[in-house]
Parts: structure tokens; sequence; C-alpha cells
């Protein structure tokens, strides 16, 4: 049976210009070519849960535009129950990105009608969060619309992921009440230290998220793979050698497949895989929304990669 799986975040339309180079402060440079695509951090990773097979309900809000029109109707193209995304005055939310040549980006976010959303949407949504095999969300809407949401599936006893990103601090309050976080190292630096810069080890950011309540930590280290907690431990995974197209949504649809897997199983270490693989497969095509790929393709991909086993980086004191 599919799982079900709510998704709680924003929808962008994505405007992205290919560049020789990511330009420097003050800097400008001809870029190439231009394109709009549907995107936002909340609606990728609803496309990549409904394509590798969950029943996907999106909570968001779009303004009263032509992009907002486009984007509910993306959503609803993709399979995705959209009565609970809001239809707000005003602009659509915006992500300006810069991809070079080796697929790697820059964005910067304009939220528009993510930045409108409250409690009050996510309230509504109350009896589809109740009967959800899971929880997903990021940080691209409103603190206490991510609080609400999480209030509410923590009250339910429905599993929550949590993508911290963009990087905000997070108190401790929120922490204790996420099944699994799924910081980067810089997301992970900010929510321990307050700071994104300075040196801290891996381990010790894991040490110091179990420390404050969360679960189970899933961090993201990039070309470096993944290093996760569990059962007091931490391990990592090495990441796939792929020929990188577009590193966009690589995260977004990370969380989706770990977020699938783990509410078909429970079992975090396969999810985990899992994710790593359907990642793999995002970053070889363009496009955030663009490049997420079906269950079959991930399938076909897992039963054909070369293998590599996890490491034990350390036993969590």
């Amino acid at each position: 049976m599919s799982p079900k799986i709510v998704v709680v975040g924003s929808l962008n339309m994505d405007l992205i210009v290919t560049a020789p180079k990511i330009p420097l402060e003050g800097e400008t440079i001809t870029g190439g070519t231009f394109c709009s695509l549907p995107g936002g951090k909340g609606a990728n990773q609803a496309v990549a849960a409904s394509r590798l097979g969950a029943n996907v309900h999106m909570v968001g809000c779009v303004g009263d535009d032509e992009w907002g029109r486009v984007l509910l109707k993306n959503l609803e193209q993709e399979n995705i129950e959209t009565d609970y995304v809001t239809i707000s005055p005003g602009a659509t939310g915006v992500a300006l990105i810069t991809v070079n040549q080796e697929g790697n980006n820059s964005i910067v976010v304009a939220p528009g009608a993510n930045g409108r959303m409250t409690v009050e949407h996510v309230r509504r949504a109350e009896s589809i969060i109740r009967q959800a095999d899971l929880l997903l969300i990021q940080l691209e809407i409103p603190m206490t619309v991510v609080e609400e949401a999480v209030r509410l599936a923590s009250h339910h006893r429905v599993p929550i992921i949590l993508n911290p990103a963009p990087a905000v601090p997070l108190t401790e309050e929120l922490l204790q009440r996420i099944d699994i976080l799924t910081p980067n190292e810089t997301e992970g630096k900010l929510i321990v230290t307050g700071r994104a810069e300075g040196n801290v080890e891996v381990e010790e950011i894991i040490f110091n998220l179990v420390e404050k309540g969360v679960r189970q930590v899933v961090m993201t280290l990039g070309g470096e793979g993944v290093a996760y907690s569990n059962e007091g431990q931490i391990k990592q995974l090495k990441a796939h050698k792929m020929e990188v197209v577009d590193t966009t949504g690589a995260g977004d649809s990370f969380n989706a497949g770990l977020g699938v897997y783990y509410a078909e199983s429970g079992h975090l270490a396969d999810a985990i895989t899992f994710a790593q693989d359907v990642a793999a497969l995002s970053v070889t095509q363009f496009g955030a929304q663009a490049s997420m790929p079906s269950r079959r393709q991930v399938e076909h991909f897992s039963s054909t990669k070369p293998s590599h086993g996890e490491e034990l980086v350390d036993e969590i004191k």
C-alpha cells in the first residue's frame, strides 16, 4: 500500500539561467540559456515523493497570479492533492537560480506567498496530518507555521522529517519533536553553534543534535555521502559517483526518498540507501522537479549500481 505523506512547505517558480561560473560579488557575466520551471523545496519534495509511489497531500500557499496557477496545475498533473494549497492575494514565491558548468548552483528566494502562510492554513489540514504515515517539512515558510505543523504531527504521533533548509537557528523544544533531522554541514553547524562558519567535526554536530533531543540525524555531506546516527552509533555511507548536470533539487529528492522508504519500512539505514539512489539520479538531469526520478528508475539503478558498504565513524557517548 502506498504511504500517505503530507508535505508542508514552499512553492516557487524557479527562474534559471546557466552560466560559465557563479558570479562574484559585484560581477556581471554573460549567461547562457534561461527557463522558468516549477520549484520550491516543499513542492519539489512533494513531486519527488509522488513519483516514488506515495500518496501525497501538499499544504502551502501560492499567489493569485499566473505563476501560482501554473504551480497548482503542475502539482495536480503530478497526482498530488492540492485541497490545502491556499491561493493568497499577491505574488507567488520566486527563486532566482544560477547554474554553472559543473552543475553547481547559487539561489536567492523571494518568498512571496510562502511568507503569507499562517498557522490557520496548517490547522485546516489537521485531519490529513492525523491520517498521514509521515510529515515532511522544510524552512522556506514562516517558523510559526513549521512549529504548528510539527506540534500537530507530534500530537497525533505521526513521524516527522524536518529538512532544516534554509539554515536558521532552531529551538530545543522543536528539535525534541523531530524524528529525523536532515541538515547539511552548514545547517548542522548553525543549529548547534549559532554560526554557519567555523570548523566543527561532523561527529560533534551529530552528537550535539542528539543531545538536544533529535531522535535520529541524517547529515548530507555532498560528494562525501551521508553520515547518520542510529542506535547509539554514527555511520557514514559514501556518495555515488555520477555525471552531474544540475544539483538543484538534489537535497529535496534525497529527503523525499528518505521519507517514502521510511514511511514504508520504518528502517532508517535502508531508507538512506534508497534516498541516496534517488538523489544520485536527480543530479543527472536539469531542473529541480523535472529531474525527480520515478520509482521504476530508482529500482533499476539500485539493482545495477556498484555496491559500497557503510563505515562505522563513532559511538555516541
